[in-house]
């Protein structure tokens, strides 16, 4: 009985605690991943490539969408055409003001995430997932602001 009584206050405890466990993970990731678009955004602004290389994941691939009225126009950058052309552009040239971005991380189930980013000029929608224990952006989809 002794036994029993052990196991079962053992199982509560855990029970308990889980909760907590789990929304101190969650709190953990979205810091990591809100880290990850920072320097994904600050690499781009900065001109530093190295920064926004750390952030991606080798799949990466990125659609721009632009245009308006039903005509539509995509384009695709991936990953080393997207850190080629920071490390050949150098720091983009706008005020410090133009150079925010708000950050939203939308949803986390597991190892993969979405986040939103905003900024002055545009707006991301992003796919990130840990990968080898680090959250990467996977994919970015662009809507320029009109």
């Amino acid at each position: 009985m002794k036994r029993f009584a052990l196991g079962f206050g053992l199982l509560v405890l855990l029970v308990v605690n889980l909760p907590a466990v789990t929304q101190s993970q969650k709190t953990s990731d979205e810091s990591a991943i809100r880290a990850a678009v920072t320097d994904y955004i600050e690499g781009y602004y900065q001109g530093d490539a190295a920064r926004m290389e750390k952030s991606l994941h080798p799949h990466y691939l990125k659609h721009t969408i632009s245009g308006s009225d039903g005509k539509l126009r995509m384009t695709e950058w991936t990953g080393l055409q997207m850190v080629q052309d920071v490390r050949a552009n150098g720091p983009v040239d706008l005020p410090a003001s133009k150079k925010k971005g708000q950050i939203t991380v939308l949803d986390i189930a597991g190892d993969i995430a979405s986040a939103k980013l905003v900024t002055a000029h545009w707006t991301d929608y992003l796919t990130l997932s840990k990968w080898n224990g680090e959250w990467k952006i996977v994919s970015v989809v662009l809507r320029e602001s009109n």
